[in-house]
């Protein structure tokens, strides 16, 4: 009885739980001041930059103007190291990379 009860009362905290990830609501789209520090971090990290360097870097590429657009291979370079940070793999990588270059264009 008292291993029934037990059972019973973790699927009710598991279904309440996932009840409320269901009602969570969906995450935002990053602003663009979240994109363009997430485009400088991965720069900085392509280009493997470390103390001052890198404080340097995102300093000024933070703060730099809108730029001329990216080309083909700099969004490449980019999102390659965004995928190397989430460390994906296969299909995953393969969906990541055609989002990200889209949204890149």
């Amino acid at each position: 009885m008292k291993k029934w009860l037990a059972m019973l009362a973790a699927a009710s905290c598991t279904l309440s739980f996932a009840a409320l990830a269901a009602d969570a609501p969906a995450a935002k789209a990053p602003t663009a001041q979240q994109q363009k520090m997430t485009t400088c971090n991965a720069e900085a990290k392509t280009k493997a930059l470390k103390g001052d360097e890198r404080k340097a870097f995102m300093k000024e590429c933070l703060s730099a103007k809108k730029a001329a657009p990216a080309t083909q291979q700099d969004r490449m370079k980019t999102c390659n190291a965004d995928a190397n940070t989430k460390k994906l793999a296969g299909d995953q990588r393969k969906a990541f990379m055609k989002e990200c270059l889209a949204k890149a264009a």
